[in-house]
């Protein structure tokens, strides 16, 4: 079984700015991938033209979305403070977690959901990290939602006052009082699949909206002594009940970060989540299943391109349907292969697009000393009188090419180092030997 290669981009990245959305659309598909998802951090700023480009390719594009929370609270409305998580020690890392207890965060969510996928056309939706945090929270006091919200739900769902995690001397100390903390788990659980429910399901929601677009829902796994018991206990998650609650047309198992930052993590991973799996199945069995995989977040965990080819087999061997990967242009791959030609398309008898496998340095690209024409073999003077670059596209122009047996060699011309996740990184160039079989013209 082949799983199907899905990519995830954030187009607010550099390396996506100052370029036509066709430039992008064209990278990915040459890049061999059919399907992109799309992560969409303000559901009021979505490039709605790169969707559409995308989509005239024949590409399927998934809104992927946050469920946790933001990274920049701009587009929240005025009273958005009081939608936060409380957690048990204050984090300042740059990321706003919101409460799936907050009535106003679930109805602000809901309608720029809603909005979204009313005006972008995309093929699908799916919320990523629903979940609360942390892993290993308990201990490192990176443990939430324990905030006046939390509180009064669980109030309203047990009868009784929510857990202490605090101080060892309360009678509802979590360990001493483990029937009400056992109840606490439960009822996390149940909240972030609700929340999840209301979002799809709920009215004013996903499916009411756009019935026919495609929802997967996202959990976590983890190679971890009893991980699938402490993902449920210590955040919420249980895929199983989350799936039988949403119902949803894809489920994908997000690699968790203790997973994706090893440096020497095996391409094929994904073995150790066979508890997850087994546990969906259970109840799901045919259910299509996806896996994400982290490709280069930070510096150590940069995957090669033979990483990549080797952990999509992988996921193949291991019965998931597709997989994905964040994010397509911080791979390994991006700092150290060169850009080459990968297709020409006439435009025209004097001009001619010539696309490249990765965005090409506009300054070494538009230099027409770096292109050289033949025709049969004969190379041809004068050469190109001018020559647009962008993205990874660029538009030669002559007074006329040959109409046939007409080949372009390509050398010295640069990626671009200044756009990638991490800078001061050497650029890479075309090979002088890079030669390319331009179509005839008819």
């Amino acid at each position: 079984m082949n799983a199907q290669p899905t990519i995830q981009i954030d187009p607010s990245f550099a390396y996506y700015l100052n370029r036509s959305e066709e430039s992008v659309a064209s990278e990915l598909e040459l890049a061999g991938y059919r399907t992109v998802r799309y992560f969409v951090t303000d559901e009021g700023k979505v490039n709605r033209r790169l969707v559409e480009a995308m989509r005239a390719r024949g590409m399927q594009v998934w809104a992927m979305v946050l469920g946790n929370g933001v990274y920049s609270t701009s587009h929240l409305p005025a009273d958005w403070p009081e939608w936060q998580m409380t957690l048990l020690k204050p984090v300042q890392d740059g990321f706003f977690r919101l409460s799936p207890f907050s009535h106003r965060y679930i109805t602000w969510k809901k309608q720029a959901l809603a909005g979204l996928i009313r005006t972008v056309p995309f093929n699908g939706v799916e919320i990523a990290e629903p979940y609360f945090p942390e892993w290993n929270g308990l201990q490192t006091g990176v443990y939430g939602d324990v905030g006046p919200f939390a509180r009064a739900a669980f109030r309203r769902f047990s009868g009784g006052e929510m857990p202490e995690f605090r101080y060892r001397s309360s009678p509802y100390y979590y360990k001493k009082d483990v029937g009400r903390y056992l109840l606490w788990i439960e009822f996390r659980v149940q909240a972030v699949n609700g929340f999840l429910n209301e979002l799809i399901n709920g009215a004013g929601g996903v499916r009411e909206t756009k019935p026919d677009i495609r929802v997967a829902t996202w959990s976590v796994a983890v190679n971890a002594r009893d991980a699938l018991s402490r993902v449920r206990e210590e955040q919420g998650i249980d895929a199983a009940e989350m799936i039988r609650t949403v119902r949803p047309d894809l489920h994908v198992v997000q690699t968790h970060w203790p997973d994706w930052m090893r440096a020497k993590l095996a391409p094929d991973y994904a073995k150790a989540y066979r508890p997850f799996i087994d546990q969906i199945r259970a109840s799901h069995p045919s259910l299509p299943l996806g896996l994400q995989a982290d490709i280069g977040s930070i510096r150590p965990i940069r995957r090669s391109r033979e990483w990549l080819r080797r952990f999509a087999a992988a996921t193949g061997e291991l019965g998931y349907a597709m997989w994905t990967a964040y994010e397509y242009h911080i791979g390994h791959y991006m700092y150290t292969e060169p850009p080459v030609p990968v297709r020409a398309e006439r435009q025209g008898a004097g001009r001619i697009l010539l696309e490249f496998s990765k965005r090409i340095d506009p300054e070494t690209a538009a230099d027409s000393r770096n292109y050289t024409c033949y025709e049969s073999g004969r190379k041809l003077e004068p050469a190109l009188q001018a020559v647009k670059v962008d993205g990874n596209r660029a538009i030669l122009r002559a007074e006329a090419f040959p109409a046939k047996g007409l080949s372009i060699r390509v050398k010295t011309i640069r990626d671009t180092p200044s756009l990638w996740l991490l800078p001061n990184q050497p650029c890479n160039e075309t090979p002088a030997d890079s030669v390319f079989e331009v179509p005839d013209l008819y």
